[in-house]
């Protein structure tokens, strides 16, 4: 069982020492040698310009840390001078685009491309209460959701996220926020190659409708729940009957990856044929240009340029426009 971490930046070292005190101690015997090989310089060209981004940030303890607010709150304006503000958001600015947030660091607004507070505030009331619980967040990002997990109360959140500038966007963050049991691993679902039944929640949020095999990718889910863990299942869908689902041939809203978009009750007979019971749809709500946008963090084409100009209740190609719907299914 490895609990040391080999890399020097980015040390997952409390992770798998966390690991180590629960029943996911059988994870270990892979988990540091598929971690290390993710952040192998050859996966991403920018690996090292951003590791050595990461070291400039400066050893500075925030006042306050709450992870109960919308915006994460790290820190005072009081905390640091004008200067080293100009210079932390400078750096931060370098790994950019930012999609999950937003974040409040020391005076400094990460106005991230996503209100993923809203999307946070639509179902925390509705799931059961986290306080306590160990959880699996499949398609973190950044670690948003995560760090409000433990705001809620959890007692360790596992992040999987396999893109390189999320992590390094979370690796920022976590340097200032410190240990605190909200865990990103630069890792995909299916790189788990054993099930790990232990989990009380599983999240999967944005994911779904990226998947060939998505009753592959629910039963993948319910394989890391404990007996009686809920699922916490978030994504795509449109307006319709059971049965019901669009497969957009070529791209939809621009992305290219998207294979199936279902209706709700298609979706409640996907979980239920993946063997969940107690299907409820908590939230089904259309996305919109104030929630999802362009901000001075993400200043790339974001919601507003993948509708049709004309009739923004259609994308560009010509699909229904985004519609979001939020499950909570029990093992």
């Amino acid at each position: 069982m490895n609990t040391k971490s080999n890399n020097p930046v980015i040390d997952y070292s409390r992770c798998y020492q966390a690991i180590a005190e629960t029943p996911l101690a059988p994870w270990l015997d892979s988990l540091p040698q598929q971690v290390d090989e993710a952040l192998e310089p050859a996966r991403h060209g920018d690996v090292p310009k951003w590791l050595q981004v990461l070291l400039k940030l400066p050893p500075i303890t925030p006042s306050v840390i709450d992870l109960t607010q919308d915006a994460l709150l790290i820190g005072s304006p009081n905390d640091i001078t004008a200067e080293q503000r100009a210079e932390l958001k400078e750096l931060l600015f370098k790994f950019q685009p930012w999609r999950k947030g937003p974040f409040s660091l020391f005076g400094i607004e990460i106005d991230t491309e996503w209100h993923s507070d809203w999307k946070w505030n639509r179902l925390a009331e509705s799931i059961t209460p986290l306080e306590g619980r160990k959880i699996l967040d499949v398609g973190s990002g950044n670690g948003y959701y995560g760090w409000r997990m433990l705001g809620a109360g959890a007692d360790l959140v596992i992040g999987l996220d396999p893109t390189l500038r999320y992590l390094m966007q979370y690796a920022a963050i976590n340097h200032f926020i410190g240990h605190n049991r909200n865990y990103v691993l630069p890792l995909r679902l299916e790189e788990i190659k054993q099930p790990l039944p232990t989990f009380d929640t599983v999240f999967s949020m944005g994911v779904i409708y990226h998947q060939r095999d998505h009753i592959g990718h629910l039963n993948q889910l319910k394989e890391h729940l404990r007996p009686g863990g809920e699922l916490v299942l978030e994504g795509l869908v449109i307006e319709g009957e059971k049965g019901d689902c669009l497969h957009p041939p070529k791209r939809y809203a621009k992305m290219h990856n998207v294979h199936a978009v279902p209706s709700c009750d298609t979706m409640a007979g996907w979980l239920e044929e993946a063997g969940f019971k107690n299907i409820k749809l908590i939230d089904c709500s259309p996305t919109t240009t104030e929630e999802q946008r362009r901000t001075e963090w993400m200043v790339f084409e974001s919601l507003g340029d993948y509708l049709d100009p004309d009739d923004p209740t259609l994308t560009i190609e010509g699909h229904p426009s985004p519609l979001r719907a939020t499950f909570t299914a029990e093992k």
